[in-house]
C-alpha cells in the first residue's frame, strides 16, 4: 500500500497487554494530547504477581471509562480521530483480547482505520515522545518484566534484534529476587529502593555470558545465585543482608546490560543509544548507561518514567509511523500473545 501524505494525524491508542488499562490520543506521533492509565498494581500485589484472569476482568471493567477519559482530556470526539490503534501482542492473551475487541468495535463503528501495534515497538517508540530530534538509526535496549531485547532500529518500523534473553527477562528476575528477600511485588521499584541502603560490592553475584551470541542475556543464573545465598544464610542461621543482596543483584544485572549495550555501540558504530521498558525507569541503570555513553561520545536517550511502564501514548506513537506507511489492519486482527518483533 502506498504511503500516506503528511498531514496532522490524531490517533486514539489502546494498551491492555498486561495489568494496565490505558488509552491515549497522540498527534503526529510526537505530541501526546492525553495519556490515561488505570493500574491494577494494588490488586495483583495481594497475590504477589499478575493474575491473568483478574487482569482481563479489570480491563473489561475499566476500558470504556479510560477511553472516554483520554478523548475528554484531549478535547476530541471520535469524529476528530484519524485512526484507532491497539496493542495486539505480545502479552497475556485474555488481556490483549479485551483491547483488540474494543479497538475493532470503535474503529468499525466510527469508520476509522485500525492499526495493530507490537508492544515492544511501542516501548521503543516511547523515546520519540520527549526526544523530538531522535530519528533512526539508533540502538535500543528494551528491558521490562517480560522482555529483554537489544535492538538495532534501522528505520521506523524496521528492527533487527541483536540479542535477547535466553531465560528470565531482567524485570522478571527483579520480581523473583524481591519476592525471595521478602520485599513483595512489584519487585523492580522495591529492589531499587532497598539497594540504596546496601553495599553493591558486599557480595559478588555471577554475570552470565552466552557462548553462541555475545549479545544474548541470561538472568536465571544470577537469580539462582541469590536464592542459594539466602538459603546459605538460613542454614547458618545468619541474618539475611537484604539491602546488600538487593544492591549486589542490581549491580550484577546493570553491569551485564551496560556491557552488552556498549559492545553493540562499538561494533555497529551507531552513535545514538536509547533504553525503554519498565526497568528503564531504574535510576541505577539509567545513570550507568548514561555514564557509559558519555565516555564514548554517544548520545543517550530515555523516556520519562511514565512512558517507561506500559502506557498507550507509546502505542499511539508507534501507530503513527505504521499509519503513514499504510500498514493498517483488517477486521480479522487478533491477539497474538507470543508475537515476535518484526512480525505482522
Amino acid at each position: 500500500m502506498a504511503a500516506r501524505e503528511q498531514k496532522d494525524v490524531a490517533i486514539l491508542a489502546i494498551e491492555s497487554s498486561c495489568d494496565e488499562t490505558a488509552a491515549a490520543v497522540v498527534r503526529n506521533g510526537r505530541e501526546v494530547l492525553s495519556n490515561i492509565i488505570s493500574s491494577q498494581i494494588d490488586l495483583h500485589t495481594l497475590y504477589g504477581g499478575v493474575v491473568p484472569e483478574l487482569a482481563s476482568r479489570k480491563h473489561i471493567e475499566r476500558m470504556n471509562q479510560v477511553i472516554a477519559g483520554a478523548l475528554a482530556q484531549a478535547g476530541m470526539a471520535l469524529k476528530d480521530i484519524d485512526a484507532v490503534a491497539v496493542t495486539y501482542g505480545p502479552g497475556l492473551v485474555g488481556a490483549l483480547l479485551v483491547g483488540v475487541a474494543e479497538a475493532k468495535a470503535i474503529a468499525y463503528a466510527a469508520r476509522k482505520p485500525l492499526v495493530g501495534v507490537h508492544h515492544i515497538e511501542g516501548h521503543i517508540s516511547a523515546n520519540y515522545i520527549e526526544n523530538k530530534d531522535l530519528e533512526p538509526p539508533f540502538l535500543c535496549l528494551v528491558v521490562s518484566g517480560g522482555h529483554t531485547h537489544l535492538v538495532k532500529v534501522a528505520g521506523y518500523g524496521a528492527y533487527e534484534i541483536l540479542g535477547r534473553t535466553r531465560d528470565d527477562a531482567a524485570g522478571e528476575a527483579f520480581d523473583k529476587v524481591a519476592r525471595a528477600i521478602g520485599l513483595g511485588y512489584p519487585g523492580g521499584p522495591k529492589i531499587e529502593q532497598k539497594a540504596k541502603e546496601g553495599n553493591p560490592d558486599a557480595i559478588t553475584f555471577p554475570k552470565a555470558k552466552v557462548a553462541d551470541n555475545p549479545y544474548d542475556f541470561s538472568f536465571s543464573g544470577v537469580k539462582s545465585a541469590v536464592l542459594n545465598y539466602i538459603n546459605g544464610c538460613h542454614m547458618k542461621q545468619a541474618k539475611v543482608p537484604e539491602a546488600d543482596i538487593a544492591a549486589a543483584f542490581q549491580k550484577a544485572v546493570t553491569d551485564v546490560l551496560v556491557e552488552h549495550a556498549m559492545m553493540a555501540v562499538e561494533e555497529h558504530e551507531i552513535r545514538k543509544f536509547a533504553i525503554a521498558g519498565g526497568v528503564a525507569a531504574n535510576m541505577a541503570l539509567r545513570c550507568a548507561m548514561e555514564e557509559a555513553c558519555k565516555k564514548r561520545g554517544v548520545e543517550f536517550y530515555h523516556p520519562s518514567p511514565i512512558f517507561c511502564t506500559d502506557n498507550a501514548a507509546m502505542i499511539g506513537t508507534a501507530a503513527y509511523y505504521e499509519y503513514l506507511a499504510g500498514n493498517t489492519a483488517g477486521w480479522d486482527l487478533n491477539a497474538v500473545p507470543n508475537l515476535k518483533l518484526g512480525e505482522r
